[in-house]
């Protein structure tokens, strides 16, 4: 069973996608916000992380980022969750290698697709 950490702070969206996941046959984690993220993330070590952008305190960039200098998270794939429709949002993301960027509201196929494509390119 894959493992997905979910880093979302808005309650609605985190508590949905949770269970999507869940029904999918995924194992999720869950953190409201970056800074337990990156502790979960450091804790558990999951097969992919689903990160929101816009974030109070650590944002989504600032735990990618720091997940890239550490050299037991920095291969774990990141799927970018943002309400953006910026495409500098979308570039910047992918810019610093994020494997995916999803526009809320997103389908749930959109979703598991995107994770999908995550492990087979691992």
């Amino acid at each position: 069973m894959k493992t997905v950490l979910l880093i979302e702070d808005n309650t609605d969206i985190r508590e949905n996608t949770s269970e999507l996941l869940e029904l999918e046959g995924f194992k999720v984690l869950v953190a409201d916000n970056g800074g337990t993220g990156l502790i979960l993330t450091k804790q558990s070590k999951p097969h992919i992380i689903l990160c929101d952008i816009m974030m109070a305190g650590i944002n989504g960039y600032e735990v990618f980022a720091e997940l890239k200098t550490d050299p037991v998270t920095s291969g774990i794939p990141l799927i970018f969750l943002s309400a953006s429709v910026e495409r500098k949002a979308v570039d910047s993301g992918l810019a610093m290698g994020a494997k995916g960027y999803i526009q809320k509201p997103f389908d749930p196929q959109e979703l598991f697709d995107a994770i999908i494509n995550c492990f087979k390119a691992t």
